[in-house]
């Protein structure tokens, strides 16, 4: 593994080493590669990403801060403002809109008094409208915190959902 240029004290160090690990699987002419995989990481320590932590995760990258941006901005995973505990992202492309997708979020955004884009109150969850997840025949699929799929939301569903996220 070769070392960041500068150790950003915005990473930490269990951070900066899985950004090493996932930067050595490329070639070291294309550090840059594992952008994606080290924003999430730093995302993930971090809550969303300043642009600070950006403009660390490109110097571990050895990449300019812009194009660390342009990567966090186009995919809807990245978070460049605070968001809730929780992130909870209803897929409103066309087979869930279809089988209930719109419905879902209409639902949720009535019970958490909020719309797409705001956090509730209390900090707990901010909704978001998220393209395709690839389980169109799951719908409506929700996604809480990029990580955790939730298949045929029903309004019954989508309430135990609320309950336990607000635990």
């Amino acid at each position: 593994m070769s070392a960041p240029v500068a150790a950003p004290s915005l990473l930490s160090s269990a951070s900066l080493a899985r950004i090493e690990r996932e930067a050595a699987k490329y070639p070291a002419d294309q550090r840059q590669s594992a952008v994606m995989a080290a924003l999430a990481i730093a995302q993930d320590e971090h809550g969303w990403l300043s642009n600070e932590v950006m403009e660390a995760v490109a110097s571990v990258l050895r990449m300019p801060p812009v194009a660390v941006y342009e990567v966090a901005t186009f995919y809807n995973m990245y978070d460049v403002k605070p968001v809730g505990r929780y992130k909870v992202t209803v897929c409103t492309n066309l087979p869930c809109a279809l089988s209930g997708g719109v419905d879902a979020a209409e639902y949720l955004k009535a019970k958490l008094g909020i719309g797409f884009n705001e956090t509730t109150a209390d900090g707990a969850i901010t909704l978001k409208e998220g393209e395709c997840m690839g389980a169109c025949g799951d719908a409506p699929v929700l996604l809480v915190n990029n990580k955790r799929m939730c298949s045929r939301m029903a309004p019954e569903k989508i309430d135990a959902l609320v309950a336990e996220l607000r635990r």
